[in-house]
């Protein structure tokens, strides 16, 4: 673990007891607690940077936690169902689904455009592909269930890629997550900071969207909200409510998660669509 500065292990232990009260009072405690049973080590999560302290590590695992909470109950709906989670980064919600799916009948497959991520799913035993997440069609990358956790935020064209997984797949249901904003807008933070230095995918947010803006986008590109639910980061009912305010300023204050069925009754009307 890198040594810190003292201001950053103050900031840190006050966002670490925010993030516990959190879980505890969403629900998501004892999720936490099995999902850490079936991957105790997080630290490899992501290519760009290294889970390398209790806070990382308890906020890493209660977005996973709510990942999974949206993710299970369709997982075991759809007893041998292809699940393609894409823009992946290690294979852990994989490994989570699998011991948690009574059912143990789904087959699980991994997307990223990043070789070093598509490494580590492989190294875990499970398949993966490199392939842009905007592209899946063009590589006949189709599935019963896609998984999309904190990935749309990243891309280019989130109203392409939502309707392409909805025209020319096959899929069923789609879940994903991204953070949670109030109002909608541009990231591009190295921009805006003046970072003039070669950034990936993984490290750029380009469209943050809201919740109401999000439900529009959906419906537009062939969508519709069968269950949807925010995660904050901070407790509601204790006096760690007030760090809702650094959560804002240093990171985002939670994440919103939908559940998605085709439903083409907008998307229909649109005509431009490209073939």
């Amino acid at each position: 673990m890198t040594a810190r500065p003292l201001k950053t292990r103050v900031k840190e232990r006050l966002l670490l007891a925010s993030l516990r009260a959190a879980a505890r009072e969403q629900g998501l405690a004892s999720i936490c607690e099995k999902l850490e049973q079936v991957n105790p080590d997080l630290r490899r999560q992501y290519t760009s940077f290294e889970v390398d302290s209790p806070y990382l590590e308890a906020k890493v695992r209660a977005q996973h936690a709510f990942q999974i909470s949206l993710a299970l109950p369709e997982i075991q709906a759809a007893p041998g169902a292809v699940v393609v989670d894409i823009g992946d980064s290690s294979g852990a919600h994989a490994a989570y689904l699998k011991a948690l799916d009574g059912t143990a009948g789904a087959r699980y497959l991994s997307v990223n455009l990043d070789p070093i991520a598509v490494e580590k799913v492989k190294a875990r035993g499970q398949e993966a592909v490199l392939a842009r997440a905007e592209e899946l069609d063009k590589q006949g990358i189709t599935a019963d269930i896609f998984l999309s956790f904190e990935t749309m935020e990243h891309l280019s064209d989130p109203v392409s890629f939502l309707h392409a997984l909805s025209s020319k797949t096959r899929c069923k249901r789609l879940v994903l997550t991204v953070p949670y904003v109030r109002r909608s807008r541009v990231g591009f933070q190295h921009i805006r900071n003046r970072l003039k230095a070669p950034v990936s995918a993984e490290k750029v947010h380009i469209f943050e969207l809201c919740p109401e803006d999000l439900r529009l986008l959906f419906q537009h590109a062939g969508w519709k909200v069968e269950r949807e639910a925010i995660y904050l980061q901070y407790p509601r009912w204790s006096w760690l409510r007030l760090t809702r305010w650094a959560w804002r300023r240093w990171d985002f204050e939670g994440f919103y998660g939908a559940v998605l069925s085709r439903e083409t009754s907008w998307s229909s009307l649109y005509t431009d669509w490209p073939s």
